[in-house]
Order: structure tokens, then sequence, then C-alpha cells
């Protein structure tokens, strides 16, 4: 039985996506959720590192530098628990028992730690749709995920029309005559 669902998100679209599918299936399981967000500089949307010189020409550019970074991270991770916050609102509305956690760390390894410590049934979460380079380069959470989860995995995926926006996808659907 499908009682305790770990659901991994993002800011993205697909995390709408994920957690409204997770609210669906806790909600006929009667189960409930962990709602995890992990920091981490991969996500599309975080602030980048700054670039700090080895030469010494503006000793307090490197300091600035720093500071605005902390801000940047700070107001980060601030979305991520109003996410996680707004998400588990619309839960307990919905009369499914709902607790959140944001962590900073590697989001695979992270996501499976927590499925195993928390004893999770089941892990739902999206993927960012990488293919080839991008994903040699970038690595796959959802790939790591199931195939180091203590658990069952439902990866959602979002519809082919939205896969098909980018230029990069448009091209490799063009080269493969499909």
């Amino acid at each position: 039985m499908l009682k305790n669902i770990l659901v991994a998100l993002d800011r993205s679209e697909m995390g709408q996506q994920v957690f409204e599918q997770a609210l669906a299936l806790a909600k006929a399981t009667q189960g409930k959720l962990l709602l995890v967000h992990v920091l981490s500089p991969e996500e599309d949307g975080s602030p980048n590192i700054p670039m700090v010189s080895n030469y010494d020409y503006y000793p307090g550019l490197s300091g600035q530098s720093l500071e605005v970074y902390q801000k940047q991270w700070d107001r980060f991770k601030d979305e991520g628990v109003k996410m996680l916050q707004s998400f588990s609102a619309k839960a307990n509305t919905a009369d499914v028992p709902t607790e959140f956690t944001q962590v900073l760390g590697s989001p695979g390894r992270t996501i499976c730690k927590l499925a195993t410590t928390w004893n999770a049934d089941l892990i739902m979460m999206g993927h960012r749709g990488l293919a080839g380079l991008k994903e040699l380069f970038l690595g796959s959470v959802s790939n790591y995920v199931l195939h180091h989860a203590p658990c069952s995995v439902h990866i959602v995926h979002c519809p082919l029309k939205e896969k098909l926006t980018t230029k990069d996808n448009l091209q490799q659907t063009e080269a493969l005559g499909v």
C-alpha cells in the first residue's frame, strides 16, 4: 500500500504537475506526503556562484560579490520554503497529511536518503527532459533516483507538446525523422 509518498519538487511547471499527481494519489490511497525541495546550484533559477578574481585590483569587489550572492541565495531559499508552504497548505485543505522539508545537497542522493529515513513507499518526481550531451554533463536526478531508490519511483513526464517547444528538441526530432 502507498502510505508514505515522498514528493521531490522544484519551482518549475513540472513541479506543479508532480504535486498535483501526488496529491491525487495520496487522496486515493489515504496516504501522507513528504514534500521535498533540495537546494542545489543545479536547479534552474539558483544564483550563480560569483567568479572571484585572483587579482587584487579592486580589493572590495570580491567581498561585495559574495554579499550579493548570499542575498540571492537567501532569496532562493525563501522562495523554496514559500513554495513548500503553499503546496502543504493545499494538501492540508484536501485533508491529506503533509509535511515538508528543504535540504541543501546533491538532489539524487538527498532524495534517496530521505526516502530511506522516512520509510517512503513511493517517490514521485519530474524530470528536466535532458538528453544527449546535456544529460551527460548535467546529470539526471531522476535517473539517479531510479537506480538508487529504496522504493518504487514514479517519474512524471511533461506532455510531448511541451517537450517540443525548445529549439534543441525540435532539431533532435527532425533529425530522427519523427
